[in-house]
């Protein structure tokens, strides 16, 4: 008793019969001791440890299988759900960015007129064109890939050509003009509408005077072209070049690149030619589609013919990993040894142009404003997953400290125990990772498998490791009897302290570096590269757990500040009559240091719940407020000209609307005799205020725009018969028109010739009726009879409908009759919507919410662990104190006391916590990435900027203390329906 035993077998265990001087392993039969040489056999009259565990505690196993399991499948999901919307938003970038941005265009000058005119036309004919397009397609490097499909090459005239036919259409007398293109592809791209494909027929050259074409749907209806018809177009040096068509061609796919790269060849366009005055002139510009075969035929008109090869990016090859990759495989081929290679397979000055990098740019900057606050969310449930596991762990070594003692006390070695630990909970962990793993990949079914393989073997080795460590460092030292470890008697070690400073450290420098230089410090050269946002220094990451380390730095503080308030409440507590109060808080003080890890867990996910709270809800409030700022109202209605003056009646009626604010809106209004024009609004003061008082936007009192009664009805300041002046409307102004004109009158021209006089008597940043920092508003009796008729309608109301709204407009206004007289309608909740543009933004808003739900609920199973453990004691506790004459009621108020301390110590801290994280860090985070961004990469409306929400703070905090002080409560009334014979056996296992 009380030696290690180093040869790692079963500690004090002898087999029945056995002599002591036998030497064999406990378990074996020794060779030839039965006269049987050569062979042992196992004794089964010992069973095995794992299965003697297993069927020992099957509850433990089964709940550590399920922890085990489910971590391992949210850490092998999370990144694959985080590349599932970084790849998908980046596809919708390259496809929202049109193919005429996205392809990489190609092109050659047709072939020098220096050389043979036979090698001129073979370098145009469809079989060197052809073997240039797959050599271009060689050069391009990989992760950037081509779509073959949609990809063409072909011949096409630079300059319009002029065509002679005075049966084409001329808006102004001016002739229609015409581009020919030899393109690859039109037969697949393209249904027969009318006729046949056109066909080159003999070899065709630079002097061939007749070709055929087709043309499309469109080109045909706009230029009155039909089949059969012969266009005429200049030569050189030769007659001109008869066209005739021979079929008209309907898109398959008018969308798709081949029609989208040049629109021309699909849709003829109105050319209106800059003009020095006078009446501007107009003509048409179509396009003819000659057969790749017919190409040397522009060689001999006057169009400069041009070779060209469009490559269109497949999107579905896309990855947001492989950016910084593909933004190098573009600049290779722009102007770098790419463009060398091309320039190689095709001709000395051929140029790659194209937007793509720019489209990558925009991606990628989108991006770095995203990523970081999903890694803060990303952290915090991390670092409570690991405190969980951990707590599962140490839990499970105090609940088997006893037995662990008695093994040690027999002599099992430290290497021995920790092994059979280790292989106990493996044969656990290791099956429920695996098949924790197994569900990721089932329900993220998109990304890349070594991450999540990796992640869920952390998780397994964790929880493999959390309980043979533990009771590494609690045995030692051979012992049966340990002093107490509570709270009150227990003072922090050295080493905890340098721990908890240098924690302390690590926060005040991540704050510190979050507030400086926000949540990506990248450089607008790592933004071109498609290299921001990685967090993968270490700077980054520590400013990504800041929100974590500011918790475990309150944890740390308030463990140790916890024993104070105890002993101050205990005296006080001590006197008053009864020994409730009394026992709870000596309850309460005696708590097991073990504490420290569900406080530690309970604070860092109700910090990042606050924090990821505030986050969305900071999100969702800058979209309400951007949409109110475009709009001015819950819905807007307007028009180019004025409106009916039955429409504001027609519009109140719609189901949801409370209330129509008519507005006549002037967009340019020139002050004085200057060039520079001044939005104006006119208004009916009493119901504009109510307007801007309910949105927010420049409160102002009423009577301070009405116009006086004294002024004209057309606003102008005439002389009465006095002699003296009338007084110019008051005017409510922008801060950047106020200081341009002042507070004196100034006069306006507004667009239907009438003259108006204002004076600027209120200063607002913002209003309801126009967006932007230049506006004036003023009381609409004040104008004239024709300024005056309102243009737009700003509509409120709770739950206005959309398509009751625009019925009604739509009826109001005549459009069903009369198209040219539609109003616009846009409502707040279709332009709230459209700053959710890209999937990168609601996969992160996805991401983030489940990130901050399962801290959440990983949070509460800290709770439920700590209270789970401490179970067994109370109960016996409660049967002892029954014993004694303790009632049912005052066991409930015992248990409900005792668990009340701590859950108000983490419900409080919580909160501070929460509201410190956010405070801190609120200047250091910008969510206006995440929260408006917009089509096409516009600029946002405003911005966003991150703030308490205060459901975020006390909603968590509340349920905390709810569940705590829950169930306590149930733990009570439980234990008082059961007898108390069983909890009072000598010898049970606390």
């Amino acid at each position: 008793m009380g030696r290690d035993s180093r040869s790692g077998g079963r500690p004090g265990i002898r087999r029945p019969g056995s002599g002591s001087g036998s030497g064999g392993r406990p378990g074996f039969r020794r060779s030839g001791s039965d006269g049987l040489p050569g062979f042992r056999r196992r004794d089964h009259s010992v069973a095995p440890w794992i299965r003697t565990r297993l069927r020992t505690a099957p509850g433990a196993a089964v709940a550590l299988a399920l922890l085990v399991m489910a971590t391992a499948c949210l850490a092998a999901a999370f990144p694959r759900a985080v590349e599932r919307y970084e790849d998908a938003g980046l596809r919708r970038a390259v496809v929202d960015a049109t193919a005429p941005r996205t392809s990489l265009q190609v092109s050659a000058p047709q072939p020098g007129t220096y050389i043979p005119q036979s090698e001129r036309e073979s370098a145009v004919s469809p079989a060197s064109m052809r073997k240039a397009y797959e050599r271009v397609l060689n050069v391009v490097e990989r992760p950037l890939a081509v779509d073959p499909a949609q990809s063409m090459y072909g011949v096409r005239n630079v300059n319009n050509l002029e065509a002679a036919e005075t049966w084409l259409p001329m808006p102004s007398g001016l002739p229609a003009q015409m581009s020919l293109a030899a393109q690859s592809g039109l037969a697949e791209h393209s249904r027969m509408s009318a006729g046949r494909l056109p066909r080159a027929g003999d070899t065709v050259t630079a002097a061939t005077r007749e070709v055929e074409a087709a043309v499309t749907t469109e080109t045909a209806k706009r230029l009155n072209i039909k089949v059969g018809s012969v266009i005429h177009v200049p030569g050189m040096q030769r007659d001109p070049l008869a066209v005739r068509i021979t079929g008209i061609v309907a898109p398959r796919d008018p969308e798709s690149a081949y029609w989208t790269t040049q629109p021309l060849l699909r849709t003829p366009s109105l050319i209106r030619p800059p003009t020095q005055g006078g009446e501007p002139e107009t003509y048409w510009l179509g396009a003819l589609l000659l057969p790749p075969d017919a190409a040397p035929v522009l060689l001999g008109t006057p169009g400069e013919p041009a070779r060209y090869w469009l490559l269109t990016p497949d999107p579905v090859a896309l990855t947001a990993h492989d950016l910084s990759r593909l933004g190098s495989a573009v600049a290779s081929l722009e102007s770098g040894p790419g463009l060398v290679k091309v320039r190689d397979s095709t001709d000395a000055d051929t140029g790659v142009s194209t937007d793509l990098d720019e489209v990558l740019a925009s991606y990628a900057q989108l991006r770095s404003g995203v990523r970081p606050l999903v890694s803060v969310a990303a952290f915090g449930t991390g670092a409570v997953a690991v405190v969980v596991l951990l707590m599962a762990g140490r839990l499970t070594a105090d609940r088997r400290r006893a037995e662990l003692a008695l093994l040690r006390a027999r002599g099992a070695s430290l290497r021995g125990l920790t092994r059979r630990l280790v292989t106990e909970t493996a044969v656990v962990a290791l099956p429920a990772g695996a098949l924790g793993l197994a569900g990721a990949l089932l329900l993220v079914p998109y990304g890349r498998a070594p991450y999540a393989v990796g992640a869920a073997l952390a998780v397994t080795l964790l929880a493999c490791a959390a309980l043979p460590l533990r009771a590494l460092a609690a045995h030692r030292v051979v012992g049966v009897h340990g002093a107490r470890e509570d709270l009150t008697s227990v003072r922090p070690s050295r080493r905890r302290t340098i721990a908890e400073l240098t924690l302390l450290v690590l926060a005040s420098a991540a704050v510190l570096a979050l507030r400086s230089r926000g949540t990506s410090g990248t450089s607008d050269e790592a933004l071109g590269s498609g290299a921001s946002g990685d967090l993968g220094s270490s700077g980054d990451q520590l400013v990504a757990m800041a929100p974590v380390l500011i918790g475990v730095i309150a944890a740390l503080v308030l463990v140790r500040l916890y024993p104070l308030p105890l002993r101050w409440l205990a005296r006080p507590a001590g006197r008053m009559r009864g020994a409730i109060g009394h026992l709870s808080l000596a309850r309460a003080g005696r708590t097991s240091v073990s504490t420290v890890l569900p406080l530690l867990a309970l604070l860092t996910a109700l910090t990042t719940a606050a924090f990821g709270g505030s986050v969305l809800a900071g999100v969702a409030d800058a979209r309400d407020r951007a949409a109110v700022l475009n709009l001015g109202a819950d819905a807007r209605v307007e028009a180019e000209s004025a409106l009916p003056a039955t429409l504001p009646e027609r519009v109140r009626s719609a189901p949801g609307v409370q209330e129509v604010t008519p507005l006549s809106i002037a967009y340019e209004a020139k002050p004085g005799a200057g060039v520079e024009s001044v939005p104006l609004a006119g208004v009916d003061p009493e119901g504009y205020a109510r307007l801007a008082a309910r949105t927010g936007l420049g409160a102002f009192p009423a009577g301070e725009l009405k116009a006086s009664p004294a002024a004209p009805a057309d606003g102008t300041s005439k002389p009465g018969a006095d002699g003296s002046a009338k007084a110019p409307l008051p005017a409510l102004a922008s801060s950047a028109v106020a200081d341009r004109y002042g507070t004196h009158p100034f006069s306006l021209r507004l667009s239907d010739g009438s003259d108006v006089t204002v004076r600027i008597t209120l200063v607002r940043d913002l209003t309801p009726a126009l967006p932007g920092t230049d506006f004036l508003i003023v009381d609409r009796a004040g104008l004239g009879t024709v300024a005056a008729r309102p243009t737009t309608l700003l509509v409120t109301g709770d739950h206005v409908s959309g398509g009751a709204l625009r019925k009604a407009v739509a009826a109001g206004t005549g459009a069903d009759a009369d198209p040219t007289a539609r109003a616009d309608v846009r409502l707040r909740s279709e332009e709230r919507a459209r700053y959710i543009d890209s999937p990168l933004q609601s996969g992160a808003e996805r991401v983030y919410a489940a990130a901050v739900a399962a801290g959440s609920g990983y949070a509460v199973l800290a709770l439920l662990l700590a209270l789970v453990r401490a179970a067994p004691e109370r109960a016996a506790l409660l049967a002892r104190l029954r014993t004694m004459g303790l009632t049912r009621s005052q066991g409930r108020r015992l248990l409900v006391l005792e668990a009340l301390p701590q859950a108000l110590l983490a419900a409080a801290g919580g909160i501070l916590t929460g509201w410190a994280a956010v405070r801190l860090l609120a200047p250091g985070i910008d969510l206006t990435s995440i929260a408006l961004a917009t089509p096409g990469g516009a600029p946002p409306t405003g911005t966003a900027a991150l703030h308490t929400d205060p459901a975020s703070l006390f909603l968590p905090a509340l349920t905390v203390l709810l569940l705590a002080t829950g169930i306590a409560a149930g733990q009570a009334w439980w234990t008082g329906r059961r007898g108390s014979v069983r909890e009072l056996r000598a010898g049970d296992s606390r």
